[in-house]
């Protein structure tokens, strides 16, 4: 590995196949719902094995800035003890950076309902074209006065909250992102006569993450409840326990766990938990539909390690809904441009909106690299082609973590491909160069 200048970076080329354990840092989705319910609470929660990323940064500093304590421990920075505001009143007057983070910017929102003045919301440039406008109509309906100091529906604009946040019911389409459905149930409970949530569109894409802050809300002691399209959340007290471990992020598990289908050998992934509601819960099976070998080993203190095993003959999917997990898309795509076979990824429209449109970047830079792919209207197209025809290049990352272990991910059978601000990794790990230089010995 090296760096050709400051702003590239040389993914490695595997000369042979691996033999590696990767330890995966916590998920953000959960850190992230975590963070938010324990700042809902009365009393202090510890949280161990906090994902400590750009993500959970700004998700910290949001809650500070609303009044809550977030202090690490000074000999593990990812056991984090949170404590709400005294008299459960969020600080008003306030502003919050989001960064580019989609939890945050559609988690913090519904918190500023029960601050005592007004909240600003702003973020890096590039979050301005991620839409918002379905969860602060959502708060509107909830009496909250949204002033947009640029495009509509965007960042940046401040939110007046209402003398009184009282409830009742909301109705939005959120076809564009769960986010906005899994933002207003969050603060849901802390309304005076609870929730009636109700999604309008045709489409609601990663139903999983839904039902990931559904189980979080009941963790917390929160009543919610699913019917159909329609969510009702009651009013009452949350508070998660005294102590909280995290899993480990298995969609970040999926560069690691696919790279043994790319090189061949086996990768192998501690503390795999045998129930999860994260989507990359999902991915051992996709991987053994893909001709990989998924193992368990039970471990003395009781953790589990997955492995996969390959020797590097990747089988392509045909029509394969990836609805489910969709934010897998892109270590799935990597593995597809070496597939023996054609495979369209659908009912993954939803990543037009998200760090980037991922599905655009997808097409652009398999093609950059001499791979077939084309949009669909609700996913992406990927042929096989001969290996002759991939060749390296400048792959760009578009500010997106995902994007950019992807283009690793295909460095890893492509020679002299220099990926552009490797960097943006750190948005949910803190060290994704490590991490991919030692797992290649």
């Amino acid at each position: 590995m090296t760096e050709t200048n400051e702003s590239l970076w040389r993914a490695p080329f595997a000369a042979e196949p691996l033999d590696a354990t990767v330890t995966i840092p916590g998920s953000k989705s959960l850190s992230n719902r975590y963070l938010v319910l324990a700042a809902m609470g009365t009393k202090p929660v510890t949280l161990i094995g906090l994902l400590r990323s750009r993500d959970t940064e700004l998700m910290m500093g949001a809650l500070e800035a609303l009044g809550v304590s977030c202090v690490a421990d000074a000999d593990d920075e990812t056991t984090v003890v949170v404590t709400p505001p005294e008299n459960g009143v969020f600080r008003g007057d306030s502003s919050v950076f989001c960064g580019l983070a989609g939890t945050v910017m559609r988690f913090v929102p519904a918190l500023a309902l029960y601050a005592d003045g007004p909240v600003h919301f702003d973020g890096d440039k590039q979050a301005y074209q991620r839409p918002m406008g379905p969860l602060l109509e959502g708060l509107r309906q909830l009496g909250a006065r949204i002033d947009f100091e640029g495009e509509p529906g965007h960042l940046p604009f401040t939110l007046i909250p209402p003398e009184q946040a009282v409830g009742g019911s909301v109705s939005i389409d959120s076809s564009g992102s769960s986010q906005f459905i899994s933002g207003l149930l969050l603060g849901a409970p802390k309304l005076r006569g609870g929730l009636r949530l109700t999604h309008t569109g045709e489409h609601l894409p990663s139903l999983p993450h839904i039902r990931m802050t559904m189980a979080d809300l009941g963790a917390a002691g929160a009543d919610v409840r699913m019917d159909g399209r329609t969510w009702t959340v009651a009013h009452g007290d949350v508070q998660l326990p005294q102590q909280v471990v995290v899993e480990p992020d298995l969609s970040n598990a999926a560069p690691f766990l696919g790279a043994a289908l790319i090189a061949g050998g086996t990768v192998r992934v501690p503390n795999w938990p045998e129930h999860t509601t994260q989507p990359g819960g999902l991915l051992p099976e996709y991987l053994e539909h893909m001709g990989a070998t998924i193992t368990i080993e039970e471990m003395p203190n009781g953790a589990r390690t997955l492995g996969v095993t390959s020797n590097g003959v990747i089988h392509g999917l045909g029509d394969f809904d990836l609805s489910a997990a969709g934010e897998i898309a892109p270590s799935l795509a990597a593995l597809l441009v070496f597939a023996d076979a054609p495979t369209s990824l659908t009912g993954i429209g939803h990543l037009r909106g998200h760090e980037t449109n991922r599905l655009e970047a997808l097409v652009t830079e398999i093609r950059r690299v001499g791979g077939d792919a084309d949009e669909l209207a609700d996913g992406i197209a990927i042929r096989p082609v001969a290996s002759e025809l991939l060749h390296g290049a400048v792959m760009e990352t578009y500010a997106d973590h995902r994007m950019a272990t992807f283009a690793a991910m295909l460095g890893l059978r492509i020679r002299d491909i220099d990926v552009v601000n490797v960097e943006t990794t750190r948005k949910t790990i803190p060290d994704f160069v490590g991490l991919w230089s030692s797992m290649l010995g």
